[in-house]
């Protein structure tokens, strides 16, 4: 597929990119920071400018797509990650601003170009839990996707804003527009953190013990690209178990004592629940951080 990807150059942007590139995709990445990277094409953007959208979306990639001589090769599906990735980085009404109408341009004008097969990145926070003012506790365990989300910050709230504007362009044009509420992304050389984690298992409350290894992203973000016909959907993309080393029945009876639990669980099943990709999408985990820690 020619694809094009916004965003690429983030942390989470550019392990997916590779991961697309290695599975024979055309990656056309589009940033304000452009992505050095072999088999990958680069094009300088802002998600905040409606007209930058469109032209990209009606852009040659590389010197070799004038050969044919055929005009303009159209994209097959866009894959939408650019934002400014959490709070406190911007002031609040910056990043609301720059998620929210970024997320509507590449949307509308990728729809309106007829491109049928949209994914775009939602988030964790949707919840309401990573970011809140003191802590809260989920509804209920395991927390899938229709779990209430109501956050109360800027970052968390342009995600939920994201996926009414996805649900509205779906239903408007019967396209796939899939959203990913991603959790925490682990690269590679980051499971060095994880003995920290089990040491203090309370740093992971916010997250819900989630992580989400970023190539087990892209492995989410291709077979979101395979899948057709699910219309609108949003999907928790997290991997199969907790980051810390302590079964569920202990880190229910530490964090959780007053918190439903809505169906049994395996002891390190994902308490952030990817049944539902695994299930629809036919994700199988590959880098379970087990796979990189001694003993």
């Amino acid at each position: 597929m020619r694809i094009l990807f916004t965003g690429g150059s983030g942390k989470a942007g550019r392990h997916v990119c590779r991961y697309l590139r290695d599975r024979g995709h055309h990656v056309v990445s589009v940033d304000l920071t452009p992505l050095d990277e072999p088999g990958i094409d680069t094009l300088t953007a802002d998600i905040t400018d409606s007209g930058a959208m469109f032209n990209v979306l009606t852009s040659y990639a590389n010197f070799a797509e004038l050969d044919p001589g055929t005009g303009t090769p159209a994209f097959d599906a866009v894959v939408h990650f650019a934002a400014v990735p959490r709070i406190l980085i911007r002031p609040d009404h910056d990043t609301f601003r720059i998620n929210t109408i970024g997320t509507y341009n590449v949307i509308e004008a990728a729809t309106k170009l007829g491109i049928r097969k949209i994914v775009f990145a939602s988030s964790e926070t949707t919840y309401g839990i990573c970011f809140a003012d003191g802590e809260v506790r989920p509804d209920y365990l395991p927390v899938d996707e229709e779990h209430d989300t109501n956050p109360m910050d800027s970052y968390g709230l342009s995600k939920v804003v994201n996926e009414k504007t996805a649900r509205a362009f779906q239903r408007r044009t019967g396209f796939d527009i899939y959203g990913l509420r991603i959790g925490n992304v682990i690269e590679p050389d980051e499971y060095s953190r994880f003995p920290g984690f089990f040491a203090n298992p309370e740093t992971r409350l916010r997250n819900i013990f989630c992580y989400i290894d970023a190539r087990d992203l892209g492995q989410i973000v291709d077979r979101c690209l395979k899948t057709d016909g699910l219309g609108f959907q949003v999907f928790n993309a997290g991997n199969d178990t907790n980051s810390v080393d302590l079964p569920n029945d202990r880190i229910i009876a530490r964090f959780y004592p007053d918190v439903p639990v809505k169906r049994a669980l395996d002891p390190h099943e994902a308490l952030f629940s990817n049944r539902k990709i695994r299930v629809m999408l036919g994700f199988r985990e590959n880098h379970n951080w087990r796979n990189y820690l001694p003993g």
